[in-house]
């Protein structure tokens, strides 16, 4: 029976996420991860690659990416240069095909994780152009007239901060999970895991400014769980007295990282 993911002593992860995590390599189908910023959408994947001990390739979207390039590059700048000073070997292309992130999971000579991190940055037929490499794990090198077919199908978790709608094609071949931002009782786990020893009322007075932060109405940038981190820390360097928190915010530009924001919660917004 093929090794569950159960969550890493690093990682806090929901039973419905870790289900869905288990379910998803079980029908071999790609994990799409949405959620706000700083639910640990990215931190998943090195959790599932330290928890069954994978090694863990990532691919990073950007606004330029195109799927060609998650598949392989052929480089006719080098090969040029190449033949105009003599370099043996030229004549072999497949010297200068160089794989993308897709290309190296596929040749891997172990079963991978592959994170896909931030697809909805890249345009509106991006996810569409990767259905047919997703779904039959394998694409075609013209130049070299090679097919590159996965060795072992990798786990794939990709994350979208839903930026822009996906397209109904790709959805269908997703099992979809959204990260709820976390409640109060996770959230202690979650800090507890990086500040074990945190005086708990230093703790419970720091989450009642960052949870009334975060349901400010007119905030803009609502605060995440890394910022959370960050003030506790900042806090406990500081030796800030905990009657203090609520009272005086100590380092709160840790949390708020807007102007206006920080004028709503300076003047009354958190009253």
């Amino acid at each position: 029976m093929a090794k569950e993911f159960q969550g890493t002593k690093d990682y806090v992860a929901s039973e419905q996420l870790l289900a869905s995590v288990n379910i998803a390599m079980a029908l071999q189908k790609p994990l799409l991860i949405k959620g706000e910023p700083g639910t640990g959408k990215t931190q998943l994947a090195q959790a599932v690659a330290d928890s069954l001990g994978k090694e863990l390739i990532i691919w990073n979207i950007k606004s330029t990416t195109k799927a060609q390039d998650g598949l392989y590059m052929y480089d006719t700048i080098q090969r040029l240069y190449d033949g105009q000073f003599g370099v043996e070997g030229v004549d072999d292309i497949a010297r200068y095909i160089k794989l993308g992130k897709l290309g190296e999971a596929f040749e891997s000579e172990e079963q991978v994780i592959l994170l896909i991190d931030e697809i909805d940055k890249a345009d509106l037929e991006f996810p569409n152009d990767l259905l047919w490499e997703l779904d039959q794990m394998e694409f075609y090198i013209h130049e070299t007239h090679r097919t590159v077919k996965a060795k072992h199908r990798p786990i794939v978790i990709i994350t979208s901060n839903a930026e822009k709608e996906l397209p109904d094609a790709f959805l269908r071949r997703c099992i979809f999970h959204y990260i709820d931002f976390p409640d109060r009782e996770l959230m202690e786990q979650i800090v507890r895991v990086h500040y074990p020893d945190v005086e708990a009322h230093l703790l419970q007075e720091a989450m009642d400014v960052f949870y009334a932060i975060r349901n400010i109405h007119d905030i803009r940038k609502k605060p995440s769980t890394s910022e959370l981190i960050d003030w506790v820390n900042a806090l406990q360097i500081g030796g800030i007295p905990t009657e203090q928190i609520k009272k005086e915010l100590p380092f709160i530009g840790v949390v708020v990282k807007k102007d206006e924001d920080l004028e709503i919660v300076r003047h009354g917004g958190l009253n």
